[in-house]
């Protein structure tokens, strides 16, 4: 996290732990002001790699499963996409958000991951020309979410991105539109503290699982480092939230990824559902989920998980989809809670 902006946000009253802020003093007040209110959200944990060069377009085209191409450079506006990078068994090493930025282009993961996919997508740059480096600190990303996002948005002097996924260079940074009501900033440290000030007067700032929360329930899936290889991207619907092209050349475990769409039926599906473990007990990325149909074999496993504004915990967990049919899958043991399924924001074929 950027030092001046941490500083800043701890006069605010944030409680930070692992560069996350926990809450702003009152994690259930916040957590419950989520689903009505217009909530503020800093995005510090989630770290930012910038690639830049002539050939950075087609070195990444040939790493991640998404068209890179489609993310249309502009002065004024671009897309952004969902993608992932996979091992050579098509298994997810990352997922991401994408678009372009200052002249490059800029993904989007957590920050625990930040480091080690740098790491490992520098080693395949050989010899194009193409630069990584970290933004997490030199860019400070803030999420406004609620029913008057776009009412605070609009004191950006620049263009309003108008559908989601469509991306806006303004003077101060850029404008992501995420959904209807959900937006990301992005600008420099100094001119963030600005805009906070004058936003918070208007909405309320939230803790990180609040931007957890309305993540999930967006059915967007965010590889960590429990669940990294364990998942293909069709089986964290990737490819209906647009992060895999099929038209596309090779990258990394493309191959597997093709043969599993192109030979029918995928396995294993993300669903969204709710979980009511006992309480003091937190659930978790990684977490096995368990079905009659599979006996003393796991069905499923949690990949993302955050705490409810009506209870317990929401998650996004990829499961058998025959276990899916049965309608009966629970969490950690066959004696554990059941989840409650919720329909996504989009749909998934099976």
């Amino acid at each position: 996290m950027n030092p001046a902006w941490q500083f800043y946000l701890q006069n605010c009253n944030a409680i930070i732990q692992d560069g996350r802020i926990v809450s702003f003093g009152d994690a259930a007040a916040e957590l419950a002001s989520v689903r009505s209110d217009t909530v503020l959200a800093d995005l510090s944990h989630f770290g930012l790699i910038h690639f830049s060069g002539e050939d950075a377009q087609s070195f990444l085209q040939g790493q991640v499963s998404c068209d890179i191409r489609a993310i249309s450079p502009s002065a004024i506006r671009s897309t952004a996409l969902y993608g992932s990078y996979c091992n050579p068994k098509g298994r997810m090493l990352a997922s991401f958000l994408m678009w372009h930025d200052n002249g490059g282009y800029a993904m989007q993961l957590p920050s625990a991951l930040r480091a080690a996919i740098q790491k490992r997508l520098s080693m395949y740059v050989l010899r194009a020309r193409a630069r990584l480096t970290d933004s997490s600190d030199v860019l400070v990303r803030i999420g406004v979410a609620g029913a008057h996002a776009e009412t605070l948005m609009r004191e950006i002097p620049g263009e309003i991105p108008g559908s989601p996924l469509e991306v806006t260079h303004v003077q101060a940074g850029s404008i992501i539109r995420l959904a209807q009501d959900r937006f990301e900033l992005i600008m420099p440290a100094e001119q963030a503290q600005t805009v906070w000030e004058r936003w918070r007067k208007d909405a309320r700032p939230v803790g990180s699982s609040c931007w957890d929360w309305l993540e999930i329930k967006a059915g967007i899936p965010m590889i960590t480092t429990p669940t990294q290889e364990q998942f293909v991207p069709q089986m964290a619907n990737l490819d209906a939230i647009g992060g895999i092209s099929f038209q596309k050349g090779c990258y990394p475990g493309q191959e597997i990824v093709a043969r599993t769409q192109y030979l029918g039926k995928i396995k294993r599906r993300m669903v969204l559902a709710n979980i009511q473990p006992p309480s003091e007990t937190s659930i978790e990325a990684g977490d096995e989920l368990f079905s009659a149909d599979m006996g003393e074999q796991s069905s499923g496993m949690i990949v993302n998980a955050a705490p409810a504004p009506d209870g317990g915990f929401d998650v996004l967990a990829v499961v058998q989809t025959r276990s899916i049919e049965t309608g009966k899958i629970y969490w950690m043991s066959l004696d554990g809670p059941m989840l409650e399924m919720m329909p996504l924001p989009y749909s998934v074929h099976h």
